[in-house]
Formats: C-alpha cells, sequence, structure tokens
C-alpha cells in the first residue's frame, strides 16, 4: 500500500478534494492526514510529502511584516508552519517525493531562504485571487527544459488561481518552472535535481482542476500521475 501524506488544509471538504485527487479511484494509495493535531510521527509511515494550501506563512519566517493588507483575520497558525517545515525537512532528509500546491511552493520558498509578496494589490488580485466560491483562471507559460515541461509540454496552459500572495525573492537551489502574464511565479523545482529528491510545487490548485474537470489535464493530473510514478520508482514501504 502506498502512503502519502498531505498536511491538512484546516477544511474537510478541501482535504477531501486533495485526497480523490491524489488517490484517483486507486485502492492502493492510502492518503494519510498530517496537522499538529494528529499523530506527530505519522509522516514515519508515509512514502511521500504533499505540502496543501491554507492561511498565510507566518511573517517573521522569512523577515514580513505584520501589517499588510488581506492579513489572515483570525491569525497565523506558527504551529501549523513549524510542524510543516519538520515533516518538509523530513521527507528531504529521507528522500521521500515531494508535492507542493499553492501554500505549499511558498513554504517551501521560504523554508529554501526565500522570501514572499505579501499582497500582489488590486491588479495581482484581479489575475489571482479567487472570487467567493469561484477560483480564477489565467495563462501560464512553461519554461523550457524544467520537469514540469516535461510532465505538461511547453504549449499554452491555464490555470485555475486563489491565492493574494506569491514569490518575490527566489529560495537558494529552486528554480522557476512558470509565471503567469504578469510576471508572478506559478511553479518550481530544483535548479539541480541530481542527487536530490523528486520535488515540484505549484502555485495553483490541481485537486481543484481534477475535480471540475478543468483543460490542461496534464497540469492536473499529469502532476499526479509523474508524482505518483516517482513513489513508486524510489520504493514504497
Amino acid at each position: 500500500m502506498m502512503k502519502i501524506g498531505l498536511t491538512y488544509t484546516g477544511s474537510d471538504v478541501k482535504h477531501d478534494n486533495y485526497v480523490r485527487w491524489l488517490k484517483d479511484h486507486d485502492d492502493a494509495i492510502e492518503v494519510i492526514r498530517l496537522s499538529v493535531a494528529d499523530d506527530p510521527g505519522a509522516i514515519k509511515e508515509c512514502d511521500a510529502l504533499v505540502l496543501s494550501g491554507g492561511v498565510d506563512i507566518e511573517p517573521t519566517l522569512y523577515g514580513g511584516s505584520y501589517g499588510y493588507e488581506k492579513a489572515p483575520k483570525n491569525g497565523w497558525q506558527k504551529d501549523r508552519d513549524l510542524f510543516e517545515y519538520s515533516a518538509l525537512l523530513f521527507a528531504w532528509e529521507h528522500a521521500m517525493p515531494v508535492l507542493g500546491v499553492c501554500r505549499g511552493l511558498q513554504l517551501i520558498n521560504v523554508n529554501c531562504k526565500g522570501t514572499l509578496v505579501q499582497d500582489l494589490g488590486f491588479r495581482g488580485d484581479e489575475m489571482h485571487e479567487a472570487s467567493p466560491g469561484e477560483d480564477k483562471q489565467h495563462p501560464v507559460k512553461i519554461t523550457e527544459g524544467t520537469l514540469l515541461a516535461d510532465i505538461a509540454g511547453q504549449g499554452p496552459a491555464v490555470v485555475n488561481s486563489a491565492h493574494h500572495q506569491a514569490i518575490d525573492r527566489l529560495g537558494a537551489g529552486l528554480s522557476v518552472n512558470s509565471r503567469a502574464e504578469d510576471g508572478t511565479i506559478e511553479g518550481i523545482e530544483w535548479a539541480d535535481p541530481a542527487g536530490k529528491p523528486f520535488m515540484i510545487a505549484v502555485q495553483w490548485h490541481p485537486e481543484r482542476m481534477y475535480i471540475n474537470k478543468m483543460a490542461d489535464p496534464l497540469l492536473y493530473r499529469g502532476i499526479r500521475d509523474r508524482f505518483v510514478e516517482e513513489i513508486r520508482r524510489t520504493g514504497v514501504k
């Protein structure tokens, strides 16, 4: 049985979207919920890690400020940030494949000493921030020669979007695999993957693209399938 650790978004509905996407009707895959409130040692049972979306990362972890537009009304969750930091480090130390989604991409970047744009502003929000109950959609340009290009090709692509923050300074050892038309970083991977475990992270939400049967299936199904393929290649406990 393949066991994929999935960090908890804070919403059962959103969490279940990830579970359906990752399993894709495959009964040989078990998705294990990871959070501060669950078994803190559960990552040790897993074969891979998915860092999910959710609340903004605590600003002191990347030198940010608390007083920015659209800061979370109920505050940040530093305990979640630190828990997911430790899960990510454990995964990398044990050569587990890692997949980051939205906040997960940002957490990987911050972990690698990168920084974040704390709010994209009015123009950025017009393209990227979700309306109530509905994601935005916009084109992305995939970078030639990247892992993402190998998975999804280099043709015109459209993704969903539901974020008001993004990567500012890119973290050490990372490279950009896709950008939105306004230059916002939409995906990252290792700059030099040699000797490192599989890692890819995207700013969009492939789990909701999957649920809503959006176009460009390689940007949700293709990423998921390559992730699962890498888990099998590296070995299932």
